[in-house]
C-alpha cells in the first residue's frame, strides 16, 4: 500500500471552500465528505481535508491559527509543465482566491502561489525535470 498524505484544514464556509476547490478542477471524496468534513481528491495520493473549525477543534489542543494574519504551512503542488502553474493559480484567482506572493522564475523553476478563502497559502511549481536530472 503506497503513502498517501491528508493536509488537514480548518475552514469558516465548508460549501464555499467545497465550491472554490471544484473550481480548480478538484473532485470530493462523497465518502469522506458530511457537513463536518469535505474531502477534496487533488490526485491519487493527496487529499485535502476540509474540516469546520469546530470540528476541526476536536483533533487538537492548540487554538486555531487566523490562516488570514499567520502562517501555519504552505502547502505545494507540482505541476507538468509552467503553463499549468499560471492554468491553476489563474482558476484559483477567478474562484476568489488572492495573489500571496508574486511569480517566481528562476529558469529551471516557476512558481506562484495564492491563499485560498481561508487564507491558507498554496504555492504551484514546475520543476525542469532534465534540471533534476543533471542535478543528481
Amino acid at each position: 500500500m503506497s503513502t498517501k498524505i491528508f493536509v488537514n484544514l480548518p475552514v469558516k464556509d465548508l460549501t464555499k471552500s467545497l465550491e472554490f476547490f471544484a473550481k480548480l478542477g478538484y473532485s470530493s471524496n462523497p465518502q469522506f465528505t458530511d457537513e463536518n468534513a469535505g474531502c477534496v481528491v487533488i490526485s491519487e495520493h493527496i487529499y485535502a481535508m476540509l474540516l469546520t473549525e469546530p470540528f476541526f477543534k476536536n483533533f487538537t489542543k492548540k487554538a486555531i491559527v487566523d490562516a488570514t494574519t499567520s502562517t501555519e504551512v504552505i502547502t505545494a503542488l507540482s505541476t507538468d509543465t509552467r503553463e499549468a502553474v499560471d492554468e491553476l493559480v489563474d482558476k484559483a484567482l477567478a474562484a476568489g482566491a488572492q495573489v500571496a506572493n508574486e511569480p517566481m522564475d528562476m529558469g529551471f523553476m516557476y512558481s506562484r502561489s495564492f491563499s485560498d478563502l481561508d487564507g491558507h497559502l498554496w504555492e504551484v511549481v514546475y520543476m525542469d525535470p532534465n534540471h533534476v536530472q543533471e542535478q543528481q
